[in-house]
C-alpha cells in the first residue's frame, strides 16, 4: 500500500465524531498539506478579485461545505475523497459504503484513453455521400491542420487522433457531421478540442462544398470511460435479504425511467461533489453522464447490481469521465487545487477511476438504505439538524430539538420553533 503521510490508511476510526480541527489535522497529515493550505481550506478562501477573473459581473462567492469521504481503497490505495455539496447524509453514506467494500477489497477501477469528440457541423452539401468520401480521404491533411494548434499536446502523446464521418438526417435537411478525435491527456479539452474544429472547419467547407455551422466539443465522452467494481459481503449489507432489496431496486431502476432519474441522481451525488471539489465542469459530467445512460434509446441506470454465488453483491459502474487536472479552474482555485492534493492523483483518469468509485459507493449506499431501513431515517437526522437551525436553536438545543422530531417523525420548521420555544421556556424557569 502506497504511504502518503504519517497516517496512510483512509479508514479514519469515527472520523465524523471529532472535532472539525481535528479532522483537518488528520487530514493535513495524510495529503502533506501546508500549514496555509489547511488556513485555506478551513477558511474557504476564494478572494473577490479571483472570482472576478472566472466569471462576469461578479458580486460575491457562494461557499459550498467540503467534507471528506473515508474508508476508500481504491485499485489498493488509501483515498480520501474532498466532496463538496450541500446535502446532508451524501459524504457519510460514502464513507459507510466504502468501508463495507474495504472488508472484501475495496474497489478496483480502470478507464480508456482521454479521447474527446470535437463536431462540425456542415449543411447544405449538395452529395453528403460524396462530401463524406472527400473527407475521409484527406483524413491524414485534416488531423495534421487539427495537431498543428497545440504541438505541445502533441509532443506529449496527445493530440488529433482519429476523424469520423456520419451523415445526419434533420428537421432541417442532411447534415454531414465530421468528428474529431482528440486525446486530452490530463485536460478536460473543451479549449483544445473547440480550437481544432475552428480549424479544420474551412477545409472542411472546401472538401464537402458545404457550408460549416457548429464547431464544438460534444459532453457526451463515450470514448472516455471510467469503470469501477467491488464485492459486498452479505454480513456487512445486514443479511442476504438486504442483497435481495438492493437488486430489486436496481431491477425497478432498469425498467422504469422514473425511478431510474432518481437512481443516477444517487449516483452523481457522489459524483458530481468530487467534480465540484476539483474544479470539474459539473455541468458537463452531468450532461454527459445522463446522456450516456440514454445512449441505447432507453434510459438506464448507470450501475449494475447482481448476488454474487454467497449472498452478497457484485456492483459496476461506468460513466464518460470528461476531467481535467490541468488547465481551467482547477489551475486557479485555491480550494481545487488543495483537493487534488488531497486526492493525491496524478492522472485525469485516475481522478475519473476514484470518481466512479466513489459514484458506485454512493449507490450502494442509497439502495441499502432504501431496502433495509428507508432512506429517510439517516437522511432526515441530519436535515432535522439544519431545520433545527432555521428555527432558531443554538449550541446543545440543535441535537435536542433535531432528536425530538425525528422520534416524532415531524420533521418540520412549525414544529421545530414549538420545540425551540418549549425548550426556551424551561430554561427560563429553571
Amino acid at each position: 500500500m502506497e504511504a502518503r503521510g504519517p497516517k496512510s490508511p483512509s479508514s479514519f476510526s469515527s472520523f465524523y465524531k471529532l472535532a472539525p480541527e481535528e479532522r483537518l489535522r488528520l487530514v493535513q497529515e495524510f495529503a502533506g498539506l501546508s500549514s496555509e493550505e489547511a488556513r485555506v481550506l478551513q477558511n474557504g478562501s476564494l478572494s473577490f478579485a479571483s472570482a472576478e477573473r472566472m466569471i462576469e459581473n461578479v458580486i460575491g462567492v457562494f461557499p459550498v461545505p467540503v467534507g471528506i469521504a473515508v474508508n476508500f481503497l481504491i485499485n489498493g490505495r488509501d483515498y480520501l475523497i474532498p466532496m463538496a455539496i450541500e446535502e446532508p447524509s451524501v459524504v457519510a453514506a460514502a464513507s459507510n459504503a466504502a468501508k463495507m467494500a474495504r472488508e472484501t477489497g475495496g474497489f478496483k477501477a480502470s478507464s480508456t484513453e482521454s479521447i474527446m469528440i470535437g463536431q462540425i457541423q456542415i449543411v447544405k452539401c449538395p452529395s453528403p455521400g460524396d462530401a463524406e468520401r472527400r473527407i475521409l480521404h484527406a483524413k491524414r491533411e485534416i488531423l495534421d491542420k487539427a495537431n498543428q494548434q497545440d504541438p505541445m499536446l502533441v509532443s506529449m502523446g496527445g493530440g488529433a487522433k482519429g476523424l469520423r464521418v456520419r451523415i445526419l438526417p434533420s428537421i432541417t435537411g442532411t447534415m454531414v457531421i465530421t468528428e474529431l478525435l482528440v486525446d486530452s491527456k490530463d485536460a478536460m479539452g473543451a479549449n483544445v478540442v473547440n480550437t481544432m474544429a475552428e480549424a479544420v472547419a474551412p477545409l472542411l467547407e472546401q472538401l464537402s462544398q458545404g457550408r460549416v455551422n457548429l464547431r464544438i466539443i460534444s459532453n457526451l465522452a463515450d470514448k472516455r470511460l471510467a469503470r469501477a467494481t467491488t464485492q459486498i459481503s452479505k454480513e456487512a449489507l445486514g443479511g442476504e435479504e438486504v442483497a435481495d432489496g438492493i437488486v430489486d431496486a436496481y431491477a425497478f431502476a432498469a425498467a422504469d425511467p422514473y425511478r431510474c432519474a432518481t437512481h443516477n441522481k444517487g449516483v452523481m451525488n457522489g459524483i458530481a461533489a468530487v467534480c465540484l471539489a476539483t474544479g470539474n465542469d459539473t455541468r458537463a459530467i452531468e450532461a454527459g453522464a445522463h446522456a450516456y445512460a440514454a445512449r441505447t434509446g432507453h434510459y438506464s441506470p448507470l450501475t449494475v447490481w447482481a448476488k454474487d454465488d454467497k449472498g452478497g453483491l457484485r456492483g459496476s459502474i461506468e460513466y464518460p469521465a470528461a476531467l481535467g487536472t490541468i488547465g481551467g479552474i482547477t489551475a486557479v482555485h485555491p480550494i481545487a487545487k488543495i483537493c487534488l492534493k488531497i486526492l493525491g492523483v496524478k492522472t485525469a483518469r485516475e481522478l475519473g477511476e476514484v470518481m466512479a468509485a466513489v459514484g458506485l459507493a454512493q449507490n450502494l449506499a442509497a439502495l441499502r438504505a432504501l431496502a433495509a431501513e428507508g432512506i429517510q431515517r439517516g437522511h432526515m437526522s441530519l436535515h432535522a439538524r439544519n431545520i433545527a437551525v432555521m428555527a432558531g436553536a443554538q449550541g446543545d438545543m440543535v441535537d435536542k430539538v433535531a432528536g425530538m422530531m425525528v422520534k416524532e417523525r415531524k420533521v418540520r420548521l412549525d414544529r421545530a420553533r414549538e420545540l425551540v420555544a418549549e425548550s426556551n421556556s424551561e430554561s427560563r424557569s429553571s
